[in-house]
């Protein structure tokens, strides 16, 4: 019987797109640049460029930085040639991933010791969001975290939140305090007349139930501004 070759399945004959994973493979994944874990993300190239070469394009876009790059849409991930919906999606999925993980990472503490730490984890989950969002995180008598939501979506400029669905959950999840929170997308952190009029709504209302509100963050990309380090609740 005749012998037939079959293609080497070496890693060192393994075509462009996969060289980043013989990296990896010899090397670990902190060995990899930005750009080669998103060409494993990828998984190919084009009929042009290889996926390696589409993975440098996707963090041009993002301005070489992965916050900015976790704030395009699969539309504008699309918009480079050979990026499917597929590998936008793919890409979109990653960063969401490392997002909620640096989030855990201060989140399963579950006990809140100071105003910084949930200051932080608010901030990583809400500054991505190109409108604002008005969020609540709901804590025990213990000041364990019983339960985070975001509330409310807006526009560019505002959003608005309701004070009867904030304590109907609260209700529900046994909440004995809640800290409010929204974002600025422009970046300012300063409270606007709006967001101190909601504050002491909300403060008002929580106090029929004996729940009290001990806190509201504002964060955008700047950092955060709490009312209660300014004194104002």
């Amino acid at each position: 019987m005749k012998n037939v070759n079959k293609p080497s399945t070496s890693i060192k004959n393994w075509a462009v797109d996969d060289r980043p994973r013989e990296k990896m493979l010899n090397k670990g994944a902190t060995a990899l640049s930005n750009s080669e874990l998103i060409a494993i993300l990828i998984n190919n190239g084009s009929k042009e460029k290889s996926a390696l070469e589409l993975a440098k394009e996707i963090l041009k876009l993002g301005k070489d930085n992965l916050n900015e790059l976790g704030k395009l849409t699969l539309k504008e991930l699309q918009e480079i040639k050979g990026i499917g919906i597929a590998k936008a999606i793919a890409i979109s999925a990653a960063l969401e991933l490392g997002k909620r993980k640096q989030a855990a990472a201060i989140l399963d503490k579950r006990v809140v010791r100071s105003g910084r730490e949930i200051a932080e984890y608010l901030r990583v989950v809400l500054k991505d969001h190109p409108y604002e969002v008005f969020a609540v995180v709901f804590l025990n008598r213990a000041n364990k975290i019983n339960h985070f939501e975001i509330i409310s979506k807006g526009g560019l400029t505002g959003t608005v939140a309701d004070p009867r669905i904030i304590l109907k959950k609260a209700l529900e999840v046994d909440a004995t305090s809640v800290v409010l929170c929204h974002n600025h997308p422009s970046g300012n952190l300063r409270p606007s007349f709006a967001d101190e009029e909601i504050t002491k709504k909300i403060k008002g209302a929580a106090s029929y139930f004996d729940i009290k509100v001990i806190d509201h963050i504002i964060v955008s990309e700047e950092g955060y501004y709490s009312f209660a380090d300014e004194g104002m609740i």
